[in-house]
């Protein structure tokens, strides 16, 4: 079989399936396990191309990332567009995108239309499934229909199960915890403007042993303001913007640290301020989600929850100093 993924959290499921061997296509995104960053991209970024050199200006601040996103949709332009002379070379068997967030990967409306153009000429055709998870079990679920149409669904739902076994071994840590006694998480899924988290977020929050006072399970995530933050009353702040690593969200939550609403806030008084690597634990709907969860409760119960494996605690940092006045 051949497998196109154009979403991080397929590619990492792919691998997970050990069908590594089978990509012949991945997104401009796929960066994990490491060694997919061999594969043939299929994907562009259509916003914040400078024109001399073709590339994403990666100096965009998450500000002026907000304004052209909102205008490209607002024009009714997709933000992702795809390379159909690769996808043509590539002959794929099956492609792995998303109907679920236009601002997460190309649509699964112009993968579909591309499919139709180029299929005479291939010879072939290629199953199209679009993944849809809008929490935990969605994830899991996901897992085993990529596991299904690949030939590997014994296989998928052993790996599933460990996953399973490690959020319920979470969830019982933290679960003598009184509702009322546990700390109020307010999670960040874009800093300027904030955004509430969404779908499994909240979950990943609660499993963890928090009541997330922003965001909703299992709903897209929403434009918030400052004041909507500290109204929330927080007395734990994780910055968790999507789609950057840690370095990334603590830059990120520098750009607007002088704000002075972070003061207002009980996680201040408390210095509990956190960024974590979105891109690997929260913002992608894959097998990590779990790990997500781990971090969290480290983070939240450090007397219920073992501290962070060596790798997990590379996800996370303190942003005390960072919000100082």
């Amino acid at each position: 079989m051949r497998i196109i993924s154009l979403l991080p959290s397929a590619t990492e499921i792919v691998c997970l399936l050990g069908l590594r061997d089978a990509l012949v296509g991945r997104s401009h995104e796929c960066d994990f396990p490491a060694d997919v960053r061999s594969v043939p991209v299929m994907t562009y970024s259509a916003i914040g191309v400078t024109q001399e050199t073709g590339e994403v200006n990666p100096n965009l601040t998450s500000a002026e990332i907000d304004t052209l996103v909102s205008q490209q949709l607002a024009d009714g332009r997709s933000l992702y567009g795809l390379y159909l002379d690769r996808l043509e070379a590539a002959r794929p068997d099956l492609i792995l995108t998303q109907e679920l967030c236009d601002v997460c990967a190309v649509s699964y409306g112009t993968v579909r239309a591309a499919v139709r153009e180029l299929t005479p000429r291939w010879g072939g055709a290629a199953q199209v499934v679009s993944l849809e998870p809008i929490d935990i079990e969605g994830v899991f679920e996901t897992i085993l229909t990529v596991a299904e149409l690949t030939g590997r669904l014994a296989f998928g739902r052993r790996q599933v199960q460990r996953l399973r076994d490690r959020l319920e071994q979470v969830e019982t840590a933290v679960g003598a915890v009184p509702f009322e006694e546990r700390p109020a998480v307010a999670g960040l899924e874009w800093l300027d403007p904030p955004f509430a988290p969404g779908h499994w977020v909240p979950e990943q929050i609660e499993c963890a042993g928090g009541r997330c006072v922003l965001g909703c399970h299992g709903k897209p995530s929403v434009r918030s303001t400052w004041k909507e933050v500290a109204a929330s009353q927080p007395s734990v702040v994780v910055a968790m913007p999507c789609g950057y690593d840690l370095t990334g969200a603590i830059e990120e939550t520098r750009r607007v640290a002088h704000l002075p609403i972070w003061r207002e806030l009980p996680a201040f008084a408390r210095g509990q301020l956190y960024a974590v690597d979105a891109t690997s634990y929260f913002s992608r709907p894959g097998p990590r989600v779990v790990d997500g969860v781990e971090i969290l409760a480290g983070l939240l119960h450090p007397e219920r929850w073992p501290a962070p494996t060596p790798l997990q605690a590379q996800a996370i940092a303190h942003l005390f100093a960072v919000c100082e006045p």
